[in-house]
């Protein structure tokens, strides 16, 4: 039976046989605390009618218990916040936010001005900051790491940095991707993306690997520099096969967006995927399953990635230094390419 008698937060924690730091924490779901800890002491709370009040406790500790996710958008770029790719990193950082009990403040580069420090941490909107993207320059980025707030960036994570970096290894992807359509017998591949992108970098760096291992000679006529979205890619092919006609039997996309567009390009000029040009992309986002032909491409792990970032932030929150991690990637082979036999 309950109790009607409120308990303090100093009595629950006699109760309970613990500090009352460590009660709030339980109260609070943290997952610093032990799993059954946390439910004894919950129990405990419920029994004896105890609630805490969340908003003053918030006050209390300076903390908002919210994170600020911003989508580092590159200026003169058609990309946008509707990008496939960028809503499925944003989804699955909600959801790994929210299991560590934090709410997701979502914003982009466009809109959080330029001292992201002040505007989200010193003026308490959140807690601590993950940035997606490091774009051609990761300026901004460096500012907010010199300013020492907890931070972590998805993006290349084997460019040394001043801040941990969460994300694939991009080089090995491009030359995955490369690799993949050699085998099937292509020859003349072109690179399709933007080089300059910091992430894109690697994955350019894997073509031209890809391309030396197979003592196939590197042509930067064949490096196809655009805008990272599905109309770029659409309308640069398009250009390219008018221009130039089909000069080339296989594209490595940069991401899955631009491998689309590209193939919506040829599909309308009657070239055949793959029997006449072999499209990789990079992220594996849920329209390369269901597009035909279904699209090969670089599957890049955002679930396990998210949660990584997380884990690491709230290390941060903790005083803890942390470095950078690289995620697993892998080759999805589906009908826009040939397959070894």
């Amino acid at each position: 039976m309950k109790s009607n008698k409120k308990l303090t937060l100093n009595d629950l924690a006699k109760l309970a046989g613990v500090s009352t730091s460590t009660v709030s924490r339980a109260l609070s779901d943290n997952p610093l605390i032990k799993k059954e800890t946390r439910v004894r002491i919950q129990v405990l709370a419920e029994q004896h009618n105890f609630s805490i009040n969340t908003a003053a406790s918030r006050l209390r500790t300076q903390k908002t218990k919210v994170v600020a996710v911003i989508l580092n958008l590159i200026d003169h770029t058609e990309q946008s916040i509707g990008d496939p790719f960028l809503l499925k990193i944003v989804a699955d950082l909600n959801q790994a936010l929210n299991s560590k009990g934090y709410d997701l403040l979502l914003s982009n580069s466009f809109m959080a001005t330029d001292n992201w420090a002040n505007y989200f941490i010193n003026s308490q909107r959140a807690d601590g900051l993950i940035v997606v993207g490091q774009g051609k320059s990761d300026e901004k980025v460096q500012e907010v790491a010199a300013t020492a707030v907890p931070m972590v960036v998805w993006g290349d994570p084997l460019r040394e940095s001043s801040y941990p970096i969460v994300g694939s290894n991009n080089r090995l992807g491009g030359e995955l991707a490369t690799e993949h359509l050699l085998q099937g017998g292509c020859k003349n591949i072109l690179f399709l993306g933007d080089p300059e992108h910091m992430e894109m970098t690697g994955r350019y760096l894997g073509y031209q690997d890809a391309l030396e291992k197979n003592a196939v000679i590197f042509d930067p006529t064949f490096t196809v520099a655009i805008d990272i979205t599905s109309r770029a890619a659409y309308e640069k092919v398009s250009e390219l096969i008018l221009s130039r006609g089909l000069f080339f039997d296989g594209i490595v996309a940069c991401s899955d967006m631009v491998a689309l567009g590209a193939m919506r390009a040829l599909k309308e000029r009657y070239v055949g995927i793959p029997s006449d040009v072999g499209v990789v992309g990079f992220d594996d986002i849920l329209m390369a399953e269901l597009s035909y032909p279904s699209l090969t491409t670089i599957k890049q792990n955002t679930q396990s990635a998210s949660q990584i970032m997380v884990d690491k932030l709230i290390a941060q929150f903790d005083g803890q230094e942390v470095n950078s991690s690289v995620v697993d990637i892998e080759l999805v082979t589906r009908q826009s390419t040939k397959h070894k036999v």
